[in-house]
């Protein structure tokens, strides 16, 4: 029996002899001097939504988080385990990236979660329900909404918890400082998987626009 899946080995024999073949040389440099990417995506864990496929990224040039639904926690330095607040710290205080990206996309699990509750637990620990509880009061209000169909609901909590997270951000001491100095940007994207259409925020309005592509 192999140790990795037929299609795992399958797809790293096509990358060595594709990929890793014209970029090579890059990915020695980097090996040998360290990543220095300028960008931080906060992603969701969604399969369907790389941000490395979405944005052709070559290697070093992303730093990518991904968990379920794209969220950011407010800071809470409590001693307790918090993977995405370590990303963000690691991210903005020692790769001193100068652009921080909250990309959300349709059809998400995990917001779909927030808004059905009555769905029962996945497993004891429910896991994913205590997460999507960090945008529970966005969800009741969204989901009370008589006015809107279950997809709009679904694409109006995606879009709002783009703007939570990006508030959240700003409570991270290391971010409200470097963005007040102009050395720290922060964005927001939602991706619609069925068409591959990226729609950014405005930083004004909080708007959902399409971009100009030239």
């Amino acid at each position: 029996m192999p140790h990795l899946p037929d299609h795992l080995l399958a797809g790293y024999r096509n990358f060595m002899n594709g990929r890793y073949l014209t970029e090579s040389g890059r990915y020695r440099e980097l090996a040998r001097e360290g990543q220095a990417p300028e960008t931080m995506i906060v992603a969701c864990c969604d399969s369907r939504a790389a941000p490395e496929a979405i944005f052709d990224a070559g290697p070093g040039e992303l730093f990518v988080l991904r968990n379920v639904g794209n969220l950011v926690p407010p800071y809470a330095p409590d001693g307790e385990f918090h993977s995405t607040s370590a990303a963000l710290e690691f991210a903005v205080q020692s790769l001193k990236v100068k652009n921080i990206v909250v990309m959300g996309h349709g059809r998400c699990g995990g917001i779909r979660a927030a808004l059905d509750t009555n769905s029962a637990p996945l497993s004891p620990g429910d896991f994913i329900g205590k997460w999507m509880s960090l945008i529970a009061p966005a969800a009741e209000t969204v989901s009370s909404s008589t006015f809107m169909t279950a997809s709009e609901r679904q694409t109006a909590l995606e879009r709002i918890s783009i703007r939570y997270s990006i508030a959240n951000l700003r409570t991270f001491p290391c971010v409200s400082i470097l963005e007040g100095k102009g050395r720290l940007s922060l964005h927001g994207a939602w991706f619609d998987i069925s068409t591959g259409e990226l729609w950014v925020m405005n930083k004004e309005t909080g708007d959902f626009e399409r971009p100009e592509l030239g």
